[in-house]
């Protein structure tokens, strides 16, 4: 009966420091010393996505201001398509002129001439 005693103090003793060492171990301030070196190790890393993301995020913008730019102007091209329909209109119509003041010009010239033929000599 000893020996069984013996054994039962023995699983009680181990046991108990089993549950000390579990305590110990899930201790708030150790799990508090673990998240410290967690963060420690995992922080420089998580700086750096930051700062990339920032740098990609300026980019976008950039891009992005430069599309809309570009939308910007192309519409306003398209709008302005009724002031360069109705300037080409009016070309077209002093070119017309023109070519009708040239040919007035050219008849009345002609028209002189045969009323007062050049003098011989």
């Amino acid at each position: 009966m000893e020996e069984t005693e013996m054994q039962l103090k023995v699983k009680k003793v181990t046991d108990k420091f089993t549950e000390s060492m579990y305590i110990l171990a899930n201790e708030p301030s150790v799990a508090l010393y673990r998240l410290q070196e967690h963060v420690r190790r995992s922080l420089p890393e998580l700086a750096q996505h930051k700062a990339d993301m920032q740098s990609w995020e300026e980019q976008s913008q950039g891009a992005i201001y430069s599309v809309e730019y570009a939308c910007s102007a192309i519409k306003n091209m398209m709008d302005s398509s009724v002031y360069f329909e109705s300037i080409d209109r009016l070309l077209k119509h002093a070119i017309a002129v023109k070519d009708q003041l040239n040919s007035a010009q050219g008849r009345s010239a002609a028209a002189l001439q045969a009323l007062n033929p050049p003098a011989s000599s």
